[in-house]
Parts: structure tokens; C-alpha cells; sequence
């Protein structure tokens, strides 16, 4: 099962009104602000969740294993198409320092709290081959649903509180390139070491 994305303006009014469907296709495609009709969805706001239902779990964990595919540490629904307040992080395993690998799905998230200022680097899966640099609020308390549907509350700082703010982002219809520190910082790397070039940089 996956989620159809856009692909025709027929299709338009069914992804606004938030209708996950399936098809036959093993991956969810990733929107990319180079094509117009997946731009004008990523400018868009998405809607409020307003049950998690089994369908929408199956299509969170669709939404992990389509992040993973593409190196991703972050994925809101509507750069799959989905304008539905949702998305999936992940961090990686970190053998070196002992830290287990970071899973989190989130339906309606918000920001509740935030305070001070870090400066960073940011890579985003549909603005393919380009980082540049963000400020962003060093902690943010962010409230949510999780794939159970209870209410869900995580104090966050530094790169993760960084991930969390860039998704809900997405979820508003704003891309980071909105909130570059200076376009100069707007740089090229590898087509698909997007998110990948964000990490380096942040944990070094």
C-alpha cells in the first residue's frame, strides 16, 4: 500500500481535503520544488488530522521507508503529496557515542514553547542538490498526536529541536530557503546527500 501523490490537477482537490490513497507503486514520490505542480502543493497548508486511523499509520511508515530511501532525517506529508499535518524523523544510529536510533511520528504538531538561537546548515529531500544556512530557536517544547493517536509532548534542543521546526515548516507551506541567514549560504552538494550534508555538519 502507498499513497498517491500528485501528479494531475484532477487530483488536486482530494489531496486538500487530505485523502491518502493507494495505489500500486512500493514507494511514495518525493514532491521537488523544480516541478510546479508539486510546488504549488509544498505551498501549501495542510489541514488538521482529525483521527489517526490504521490507514494513516500505514501511511506514516510508508513515509519512513521512503525517507530512509532517499537519505532523509525528516518528511512531512505534503512533500509526498499528502497536505496533512504529519511527519516522520528519524536519527541515525550512533555507534560511537552509544545513542540508539531516534524514531518519531507526529500527527498535528506544534510548536508550544521556544527560546534562544542556533544557526545551521539545512538540506531538504524536495530541494534536491542544495543546503544553506537557517536560524532557527536553539528549544522548543512541540506537542502532538502519536501513531496512537494519544496526545504527545517532547522537549527538544539543538539539531533535533532544528529537524522538528523544519518539518512543521512544511506542514505551513514554507520551505527553509525562506529563512536563510543569507542567500550566499545557499551552497550545491550531491543530489541525494541533501539531509546526509545537514547531519555532517551539524555533529561535527
Amino acid at each position: 500500500m502507498v499513497i498517491e501523490t500528485v501528479g494531475a490537477e484532477a487530483r488536486a482537490s482530494e489531496l486538500k481535503a487530505g485523502d491518502p490513497r493507494k495505489n500500486e507503486m512500493s514507494n511514495l514520490e518525493i514532491l521537488t520544488v523544480d516541478n510546479a505542480q508539486h510546488l504549488k502543493v509544498l505551498r501549501s497548508r495542510s489541514r488538521k488530522v482529525q483521527q489517526v486511523t490504521p490507514k494513516l499509520r500505514a501511511f506514516a511508515e510508508r513515509m519512513l521507508e521512503t525517507m530512509r530511501e532517499a537519505n532523509g532525517v525528516g518528511l512531512a506529508a505534503p512533500q509526498v503529496g499528502v497536505l496533512q499535518r504529519l511527519f516522520v524523523v528519524e536519527l541515525p544510529e550512533d555507534e560511537e557515542n552509544n545513542q540508539p536510533r531516534e524514531t518519531y511520528i507526529l500527527f498535528n504538531p506544534e510548536v508550544v514553547k521556544g527560546k534562544g538561537e542556533q544557526v545551521g546548515y539545512e538540506g531538504c529531500l524536495s530541494i534536491p542538490g542544495y543546503i544553506g544556512e537557517v536560524a532557527r530557536q536553539e528549544q522548543v517544547t512541540v506537542q502532538g498526536l502519536n501513531e496512537k493517536g494519544r496526545p504527545v509532548r517532547f522537549k527538544l534542543e539543538g539539531y533535533l529541536a532544528r529537524v522538528f521546526q523544519h518539518e512543521i515548516d512544511h506542514l505551513d507551506g514554507v520551505l527553509y530557503t525562506d529563512k536563510l541567514t543569507d542567500p550566499a549560504t545557499f551552497q550545491p552538494v550531491e543530489v541525494g546527500q541533501e539531509e546526509a550534508a545537514e547531519l555532517e555538519v551539524a555533529m561535527s
